[in-house]
């Protein structure tokens, strides 16, 4: 599959260029505030401790959303579960990471099991603040609505009858929509002459479509109705195959609806 990428979109590497200066921030203010009984050290300490651990945080912390974005295609859960259940995961090598440095320097001393789980509750308080904050402020600047550029009357009315979301792509990937997946924060566009990412929110998206013919059969997926091909089941599972190998997985509370509607 040939996948492009647009200039206007946001690309991963500066999200996450953007995001550790954010962790770097956060490090300088909690290196000058000194929490966790780290206020006795010396500064340039504290700010090799907070800074160090803000980014081990990120490394840990970051994939989140990617997981999120993969258990919610293939289980029907609320999102707030998965998240929980995310940050849970992530707590635990980071915990590591902050028993590490805190036994440095060698000989390592493993701890009770009572300072693990003390020191994994702190971790995770923390963790999961920092985590919501992140996923607060992505979601609103995802959310904020693009300045209208004023434009002249003679353009409007030459202006091809098209679904707007296709003025965020590439003309390379052509018209014909296959589907909409939900990657981390961002989204893929698939067509039949490729993909492309895009910073923008799923009901967004739909919203541009301007009444193309298809559904939103996943929290994660819309699919072009003409672009189905087969209908595959796995149990109570049921996933619409589409072009290029694209297998897109159907929500249960959307079974009876697609049915209703003579997708199913």
């Amino acid at each position: 599959m040939t996948e492009t990428c647009s200039p206007p979109a946001a690309h991963p590497a500066r999200q996450i260029v953007i995001d550790l200066a954010v962790m770097s921030v956060i490090g300088v203010l909690l290196a000058l505030l000194g929490p966790l009984g780290s206020f006795d050290a010396p500064f340039w300490l504290r700010l090799v401790y907070w800074l160090g651990l803000a980014w081990a945080g990120y490394a840990c912390y970051r994939p989140i959303g990617g997981l999120v974005t993969r258990l919610g295609a293939n289980l029907d859960l609320p999102e707030w579960s998965l998240w929980l259940l995310a940050c849970l995961i992530a707590t635990v090598p980071m915990t590591v990471v902050v028993w590490l440095v805190e036994a440095l320097p060698p000989p390592l001393e493993v701890p009770s099991a009572e300072r693990w789980i003390t020191t994994y509750g702190y971790v995770l308080a923390i963790g999961a603040v920092i985590t919501m904050v992140f996923y607060l402020i992505q979601s609103k600047s995802v959310a904020a609505p693009e300045a209208a550029m004023p434009q002249p009357a003679e353009q409007i009315a030459v202006r091809p009858a098209q679904p707007r979301l296709f003025d965020r792509l590439p003309p390379a990937l052509g018209t014909d929509l296959v589907a909409l997946e939900m990657e981390d924060h961002y989204l893929r566009v698939h067509t039949a002459l490729g993909s492309d990412l895009i910073l923008l929110r799923m009901r967004d998206a739909v919203a541009e479509l301007d009444g193309l013919d298809g559904a939103q059969v996943h929290r994660s997926w819309w699919v072009a109705r003409g672009a189905v091909q087969q209908v595959e089941r796995d149990g109570r599972n049921i996933r619409l195959v589409l072009h290029q190998g694209l297998a897109a997985p159907v929500a249960r509370n959307m079974v009876p609806v697609l049915k209703a509607e003579g997708w199913l």
